[in-house]
């Protein structure tokens, strides 16, 4: 199984170095020196990583055969694809590979249905389940304890608290046409 686990970003230096955005919590065994990576598109790639290094707070790759700024500047936003056994699972129990999240159903805490995980966006924020409702339209979770209170993976569910507005904008402009009646002035 392939899971993307870094994508490209610009040039550093001269020397054919890159910035890389992680999208793995697992970059010492993914990035390492010697690994060998897919790309998307396929044709930018398979790359293979000459060397790496953290350089104020950020991951700097260097592949094999990219040794300027302009081979290195024509990989941006190539994504970086690691081949994964599909029954290796994350070291920490509250973690989870986006496979093992994609297709869950999405219900609340009584049960009630949401909708369906169709896609996980990494945002340098946090992360996002798309989740697709019965009637087509797509609602946006932050993947948070607060609000996903529970991944069942038997079951095949993710179990969330939103907190008002999320699911509903209808229910938001009541909440706080309430909360205005109510007197709360902040």
């Amino acid at each position: 199984m392939q899971l993307v686990v870094a994508r490209i970003g610009r040039a550093h230096g001269i020397k054919g170095e890159v910035t890389v955005e992680v999208r793995t919590d697992e970059p010492e065994l993914r990035l390492g020196p010697g690994a060998v990576l897919a790309t998307d598109p396929p044709g930018r790639g398979p790359l293979r990583i000459e060397s790496g290094k953290v350089h104020s707070g950020r991951l700097l790759l260097r592949f094999e055969g990219v040794h300027d700024r302009n081979a290195a500047e024509a990989l941006r936003n190539v994504l970086l694809i690691a081949e994964v056994d599909p029954d290796e699972l994350p070291d920490e129990p509250d973690e989870f590979y986006d496979h093992q999240l994609m297709d869950l159903d999405v219900v609340l805490a009584d049960g009630t249905p949401v909708g369906r995980i169709t896609e996980i966006s990494h945002l340098p924020s946090q992360d996002l389940f798309i989740v697709e409702r019965p009637d087509g339209s797509e609602v946006l979770v932050p993947f948070v304890e607060e609000i996903v209170t529970e991944i069942d993976l038997e079951e095949q569910r993710a179990v969330i608290t939103p907190p008002p507005g999320l699911l509903d904008d209808a229910e938001a402009v009541v909440a706080s046409s309430r909360d205005a009646a109510d007197g709360d002035d902040a």
